[in-house]
């Protein structure tokens, strides 16, 4: 860390995220004495980053913490020296996930911003931007961390650690926390006494067996689960409740986003009757977000709004916080983290991401091995993964055909011929922001 204090620059500063992330870092400035955040944004997002900037600032200065907060659109000045680089953007904004959600419906397919069609076209349109990013940092911050928020998380932090020139690269979920405390408050227990041995990948995570003080309880938690009123999932998600015998053959426990491949045709249905509403996450999620910026402006608030955890970011801070203050700090402690998989999922190569517990130190994590997957989530497993591999080198290298190739592996698409039609029609509705795809 720099002789004048740690500094943090946060890339996708004007996001209705950043009061959860400015309120961690008050909450752990004992253990990490921020000196300086700078929130940087593009142009079109400067209003944007001005409202939650100054809101910021208010929250500082209502904390009593001597945290300065630098609003910019020079991304190069805020990474010239930092020390962690946090990323939560948007590349298109929330108009781009209105496409990536209403194309594939308007199809009969899901359209969802982090799997299936919409999931790749979020990668292929974020993936560049944070290459160029990773390249500037080795130039600018050579020592910092990259923790990175922005989704599809796993497809991005495979795209940096095959193809980005900084090698401290770490993704970060939400995802995991929310499980562990859900699963707290199902057994109505504190959340410390819960142990959740996580393995898999984003947002294709299972918890392989659940402790409480020690003493595996996955039998009585799987119990629970079958119970329609007693569900893990998430604002974005349907709490589509899961079948008990499927919970007890299975025997993992399964994350919310598993719905969209063990439920595909109950969660395509729901999404259709939002779609013909006009109502789909997009468009929920953008009128909150008017909501929340219109909170944001009252000169009186000092504090985040309750409201914000409508958006689905809730516990984004405990996620990204505490990873940054573990580091700091070499607490050793355990965490739920998307990183280099070196042998950890024995089934998966050894440079591919894999969302997994780790030692956290100041050296970075350290995954803790599982082995082999069982065999029933494996083929699952298998073919995600291979799905972000391809649409990464799609991403990187602006081919039409490995595009295809990735919209065709994925299970949310039926068929070869739907997905050329899908895929045609979101490159061109996404023209603007893939320009590699569009070189002659």
């Amino acid at each position: 860390m720099s002789n004048k204090g740690i500094k943090i620059a946060t890339i996708g500063g004007g996001s209705s995220y950043t009061p959860e992330l400015v309120e961690g870092f008050i909450k752990r400035y004992d253990e990490l004495p921020i000196k300086e955040l700078w929130l940087v944004d593009i142009e079109e997002g400067q209003e944007k980053l001005n409202t939650v900037g100054n809101l910021a600032k208010r929250m500082v200065e209502k904390a009593g913490v001597p945290m300065e907060i630098h609003l910019t659109l020079d991304r190069k000045a805020a990474l010239k020296d930092a020390d962690f680089v946090t990323t939560q953007m948007r590349v298109g904004l929330l108009d781009a996930r209105m496409k990536d959600e209403r194309i594939p419906l308007q199809h009969g397919i899901i359209g969802q911003e982090t799997n299936g069609a919409g999931g790749l076209f979020k990668g292929l349109r974020t993936i560049p931007v944070l290459l160029e990013i990773a390249e500037e940092m080795q130039e600018l911050c050579p020592h910092a961390w990259l923790i990175n928020f922005t989704n599809p998380a796993g497809m991005v932090t495979e795209a940096l650690l095959r193809y980005g020139a900084h090698d401290r690269v770490i993704g970060v979920c939400n995802l995991p926390v929310n499980m562990r405390m859900t699963i707290a408050r199902l057994l109505n227990v504190e959340t410390e006494r819960v142990y959740i041995e996580f393995a898999g990948l984003n947002h294709l995570l299972y918890g392989i067996d659940v402790y409480l003080d020690g003493k595996s309880v996955l039998d009585e938690v799987l119990s629970i689960m079958g119970d329609p009123e007693k569900q893990i999932s998430m604002q974005n998600i349907a709490p589509l409740p899961w079948d008990p015998s499927f919970l007890q053959s299975l025997r993992l426990v399964p994350c919310p986003y598993h719905r969209y491949y063990y439920k595909t045709k109950e969660i395509l249905e729901e999404e259709l009757v939002s779609f013909e509403k006009g109502s789909t996450r997009a468009e929920v999620v953008k009128k909150l977000e008017g909501e929340l910026f219109e909170l944001y402006k009252d000169p009186n608030l000092t504090i985040k709004p309750p409201q914000l955890e409508k958006r689905g970011g809730a516990y984004y801070s405990d996620a990204a916080c505490n990873l940054i203050a573990s580091i700091y700090n070499d607490k050793r402690d355990i965490q739920t983290l998307n990183i280099k998989n070196n042998g950890a999922i024995s089934d998966l190569p050894n440079e591919s991401a894999v969302e997994i517990n780790c030692i956290v130190t100041k050296n970075g994590p350290i995954p803790l091995a599982v082995g082999e997957l069982p065999t029933s989530v494996n083929g699952l497993v298998q073919q995600i993964k291979s799905f972000e591999r391809v649409a990464a080198e799609a991403a990187v290298t602006g081919s039409y055909d490995k595009a295809l190739l990735a919209m065709t592996i994925n299970p949310l698409v039926p068929s070869d011929e739907l997905a050329k039609v899908v895929l045609d029609e979101m490159l061109e509705a996404h023209k603007e922001y893939l320009p590699l795809f569009f070189r002659n």
